[in-house]
C-alpha cells in the first residue's frame, strides 16, 4: 500500500469493499429472506459485482500491481462454489424423443401485435409457431381474441373468475391432470399439469413468483424513494420465500419425472433459486451458452429458468433474442432416455 499513489489507494479501497460484498454474496443462497430480508437485495447486484471485480483485476494487471490478487481470489472462490456467470460452450444435440419446452413471460402480449419500424413483420404468436415447442409455459397471460397459439391441450388459470389476467400452460401432449397453488395476496401464481408422453407421465410446473416491481428506467433514487424501494423489495423477497415454501411442499408429493419453469423474479444467486433448483438440473448450466440473460435490462440478468429432475438428459438450451416482451423466451430440449 505504501507504494500506491493516493488515487490508487482510493481505488484499492473501493476494490476491497466490492470484493467483500461479492464474497458475502456467496452466502446468499443459504440465507432465507425471512430471516434477513434486506440481505437478499444483494442478489440483484451479483452480476455487477462480478463485472466490477473483473475490471479491477485488469486495472491492477495493467499497472503490474499485486493488488490484483484480491479480486482474483474472490472470483476464483466463486468459480468453484457459485452459479456460473458465463457459459463458454453449449450443447446442441437432439433426439427424436426430446420434449421441447419453452418458458415465456409475455407481458400480457402487449407488444405481440405492435407494428413499427423497430418490430419485425412476424408477430410474437407467429414466432412461437416457428419455434414449435411441445410445451409452452406462459407467465402474465392475458385473454384476447388476438391470441394465436395452436395447441390441442391447454390449462389457463386466471387470477379471478371472469378476469382476463393469469397464467397458462399449452401442450401438444394430453393433459391428464392440472392444478393451481392459488397464491394468496398477490397477482402471481404457480400452476402445474401432468402430461402423457408415450408411456411417461411428466409433471410440469409453471412458476411466477412475487414481482419485485422495479422500474429501472423510472425510479427516482433519492433518499426517500430509495428507502421506499428497499422496503418494497424486502417485502417482495419475503413473499417469494413463502411462495417457495408452498411450492416445495407441493412438489415433494410428486415422485415422477418433472420440469419446473417460469419467471422466478430473482437471480441464480438467490436463496429462492437455490431452494427450488436443489436436486435439479438447470438446463442453462447443462447446455446453455453466454450470460443466459432473460430480462431486457442493461445488466446480464437471468431470472427465467427451466429446471428438470436429475434423471433427465438436456439436449440443448437457448435464450431466444427476440423483443416481443420485456423478457426473452427460453427454450430447452429434454429427454429421459437411458444413456449407454
Amino acid at each position: 500500500m505504501k507504494k500506491l499513489s493516493f488515487l490508487d489507494k482510493i481505488i484499492y479501497f473501493l476494490n476491497s469493499l466490492l470484493a467483500i460484498l461479492l464474497l458475502l454474496s456467496y452466502l446468499l443462497p443459504f440465507v432465507s429472506p425471512k430471516s434477513i430480508a434486506i440481505f437478499a437485495i444483494l442478489s440483484l447486484f451479483v452480476p455487477v459485482l462480478i463485472v466490477l471485480n473483473g475490471v479491477f483485476i485488469v486495472y491492477w494487471l495493467l499497472k503490474l500491481k499485486k493488488q490484483l490478487l484480491l479480486s482474483s481470489l474472490v472470483l476464483s472462490i466463486g468459480f468453484f462454489i457459485s452459479t456460473p456467470f458465463y457459459k463458454i460452450s453449449d450443447k446442441t444435440s437432439s433426439l427424436n424423443k426430446d420434449l421441447k419446452v419453452m418458458s415465456y413471460n409475455v407481458k400480457s402480449f402487449d407488444l405481440f401485435h405492435q407494428k413499427s419500424k423497430n418490430i419485425p413483420k412476424v408477430d410474437g404468436f407467429d414466432y412461437i409457431e416457428t419455434i414449435a415447442p411441445d410445451v409452452l409455459l406462459v407467465q402474465e397471460y392475458y385473454q384476447s381474441s388476438k391470441i394465436k397459439l395452436d395447441f390441442p391441450y391447454q390449462y389457463i388459470k386466471k387470477r379471478t373468475v371472469g378476469g382476463r389476467f393469469g397464467m397458462a400452460i399449452y401442450s401438444k401432449f394430453k393433459i391428464i391432470n392440472k392444478g393451481s397453488l392459488d397464491l394468496k395476496k398477490t397477482g402471481n401464481n404457480i400452476i402445474y399439469v401432468d402430461i402423457l408422453k408415450d408411456q411417461d407421465t411428466i409433471r410440469i410446473y409453471n412458476l411466477h413468483l412475487e414481482s419485485l416491481k422495479i422500474k429501472p428506467y423510472e425510479e427516482n433514487f433519492g433518499e426517500k424513494d430509495s428507502k421506499e424501494l428497499i422496503d418494497r423489495l424486502s417485502i417482495s423477497f419475503q413473499k417469494q420465500a413463502a411462495q417457495t415454501a408452498l411450492f416445495l411442499a407441493h412438489e415433494k408429493k410428486w415422485n415422477g419425472k418433472r420440469i419446473v419453469g417460469g419467471d422466478f423474479n430473482n437471480t441464480a444467486y438467490s436463496w429462492v433459486y437455490n431452494q427450488i433448483a436443489s436436486n435439479k438440473i438447470d438446463t442453462f448450466i447443462a447446455a446453455g451458452k453466454g450470460f443466459g440473460k432473460t430480462y431486457s435490462y442493461f445488466l446480464p440478468t437471468r431470472i427465467d429458468f427451466i429446471l428438470t429432475d436429475l434423471k433427465a438428459n438436456i439436449s440443448t438450451f437457448k435464450t431466444l433474442d427476440v423483443h416481443y416482451s420485456d423478457h426473452y423466451p427460453i427454450l430447452t430440449k429434454v429427454n429421459w432416455e437411458t444413456e449407454l
